[in-house]
C-alpha cells in the first residue's frame, strides 16, 4: 500500500479542510481478492468507521459538513476531482481508498461502468450534502467536528494532521 496525503485550503465556494489532510491509500486492499466490498466494510468498521452505503460517486461538486468520509473502491476505476474548482484530479482503481475530511469538495469526473465504492463515516457522525458556499454556521460545524479517533484503513490511533 502507498499512502499519500495533502492539505487543501478553501477553493472557490468549497471550504475544504485546512487542518486535516485528504489521505489517498493506493492498493489499500488487493483488488484480485473476492468480496472486495465486504472486505472494505470490515476494514473500515473494525477501525470505528461503519459502512453506510455502496454506489458510485456523485458527478456534481459537493462536500460534507457533518462527517468525515472514507471511500473504498471495490469495482472499476474513475477520475475524481478533489478540492473544488481547479482541485486535484485523482485516478482511483479497485482496491484504493480515499479519506476526505469534512469540508473537502469532491465529485466524479469520469468512471467506467463498473465503478463502485463503499462509503463509511466515523461512528456517530451522520453525513449531509452541501452544494453551496459555506456560511458561518457551516464553517462552525466543520471546525467543531471531532477528529476521527482511528485511521479508517491502517487503524492507527488519531487522525493524520498533515502530509
Amino acid at each position: 500500500m502507498k499512502i499519500q496525503s495533502f492539505i487543501l485550503t478553501e477553493n472557490g465556494w468549497v471550504p475544504n479542510n485546512a487542518r486535516l489532510p485528504v489521505v489517498n491509500y493506493s492498493a489499500a486492499l488487493d483488488s484480485d481478492e473476492p468480496y472486495l466490498a465486504d472486505r472494505f466494510e470490515a476494514l473500515f468498521g473494525g477501525h470505528g468507521w461503519p459502512a453506510d452505503w455502496r454506489d458510485g460517486i456523485f458527478d456534481y461538486r459537493h462536500y460534507h459538513s457533518t462527517a468525515h468520509e472514507v471511500l473504498g473502491v471495490f469495482s472499476g476505476s474513475a477520475t475524481l476531482e478533489i478540492g473544488g474548482p481547479h482541485g486535484r484530479r485523482i485516478e482511483v482503481l479497485a482496491g484504493d481508498a480515499l479519506m476526505l475530511p469534512a469540508g473537502t469538495g469532491h465529485r466524479c469526473l469520469s468512471a467506467n461502468e463498473d465503478f463502485k465504492v463503499v462509503g463509511a463515516y466515523p461512528q456517530g457522525q451522520d453525513w449531509d450534502i452541501c452544494r453551496e458556499a459555506a456560511d458561518d454556521a457551516t464553517r462552525a460545524r466543520i471546525a467543531a467536528l471531532p477528529d476521527p479517533p482511528y485511521d479508517p484503513v491502517t487503524g492507527e490511533r488519531g487522525a493524520r494532521t498533515g502530509p
